[in-house]
């Protein structure tokens, strides 16, 4: 998969370490998790930023193109994986975090992703991009609803602790401010733990899916049908021409 090269990490890494920095310590305040896995690591900035926090247990999920010489720390004991099918997870940690990667999986992959996070730990630090969010290869956006779903399927609730407390926070990029939800398995110890914690208060900024969505389709449906009048060839002609005399002569 050459979309995620070397130019795809060098755009989003240091956004994700800067954002990891003030999600993380909102989920260390649930324990002290010192084995950590990240499903879907990427160079490892999520995984950097735990074992600053204290985490010296660091596994990272991703595909064989991952660049390890530019891992974020060396301690981060990197497994090439096809994310797509079935993955082996060896071990239960402390804590698993995914974020903004189940997008990058077709819909078919949803269930069984969602079935790998569950086997790899009690905790899950999860986001994924909703319908009409964009990126680089996106192939599957969904609502947050239907993961919850998902996890709820599995025996996991979850707790909407961080939306509130990062809503507005310039250090976090907006996509993790938007989707990161925090999942615990019902009954254990991380349950327990999580429940004590208090609720921040709800972002006051929101806007419904529904409007959301009928919004961004509008405006494409818009663009389709600018596109179809500037290829009609009377149409067109006239366009160019304006073109050409705004901007003049063109070499």
């Amino acid at each position: 998969m050459t979309v995620y090269d070397a130019q795809f990490y060098a755009d989003q890494v240091e956004d994700s370490a800067r954002s990891a920095r003030a999600v993380l310590p909102l989920v260390f305040a649930a324990g002290r998790p010192t084995s950590v896995i990240d499903v879907g690591c990427g160079q490892g900035a999520w995984l950097a930023v735990a074992e600053e926090l204290g985490a010296t247990d660091l596994t990272g999920l991703d595909g064989d193109w991952v660049d390890r010489g530019a891992l974020r720390s060396p301690r981060i004991d990197f497994r090439a994986t096809d994310l797509t099918g079935p993955v082996a997870i060896d071990r239960r940690r402390d804590l698993c975090i995914s974020v903004e990667v189940a997008e990058h999986l077709p819909a078919s992959s949803a269930d069984g992703f969602v079935r790998t996070l569950c086997a790899a730990a009690d905790l899950v630090l999860f986001s994924a991009a909703v319908p009409l969010q964009g990126g680089t290869d996106h192939v599957h956006e969904a609502r947050a609803s239907a993961w919850v779903a998902r996890f709820d399927a599995e025996g996991y609730h979850c707790f909407d602790l961080l939306r509130g407390a990062i809503w507005d926070r310039a250090d976090v990029a907006w996509w993790y401010r938007q989707n990161a939800l925090l999942f615990a398995k019902r009954g254990s110890a991380a349950h327990t733990r999580v429940s004590a914690l208090p609720l921040p208060p709800p972002p006051r900024d929101l806007v419904h899916p529904e409007a959301f969505e009928g919004k961004v389709r509008w405006l494409e449906g818009e663009r389709e049908r600018l596109r179809a009048a500037v290829e009609q060839p009377t149409v067109g002609r006239a366009l160019r021409a304006l073109a050409r005399a705004i901007l003049g002569p063109r070499g």
